[in-house]
């Protein structure tokens, strides 16, 4: 598998509008529409390891902010193996990142995400 250090330029504006919309909706309170963003930006970022590592930052800080201990806690080997993981290219795909689902588990991933890979050029 070809590993990648930077997010392309063609994925960057939809990991980008992700991470906007988490903060408009953290911003309101609506903590899980919040969090469904996270775990986007997650999946369209995690073979890049900047890209990686910053979701999992993201997700410990939303876990403090909630005082989720089991986030927080799952958080922790995340931020310090994901980004190793997407630089040797061995990340589960689909993946979205949270301490609710196994680390390494593979997941399918959503149409609407698959169309956005396709559109930017890149395989999911």
């Amino acid at each position: 598998m070809k590993f990648y250090t930077r997010l392309p330029q063609s994925l960057k504006p939809y990991y980008d509008q992700e991470l906007q919309h988490y903060t408009e909706a953290y911003s309101k309170g609506h903590l899980q529409i919040a969090w469904q963003h996270l775990e986007r930006a997650h999946i369209i970022g995690q073979r890049y390891p900047f890209a990686h590592s910053y979701v999992h930052w993201k997700m410990l800080q939303f876990g403090l902010k909630i005082k989720s201990a089991k986030e927080v806690f799952g958080q922790i080997p995340r931020l310090v193996f994901g980004g190793v993981k997407s630089f040797v290219g061995k990340v589960p795909v689909g993946n979205p990142g949270g301490a609710n689902v196994p680390p390494l588990k593979p997941f399918p991933i959503a149409e609407d995400l698959q169309q956005l890979f396709k559109n930017a050029g890149i395989a999911s």
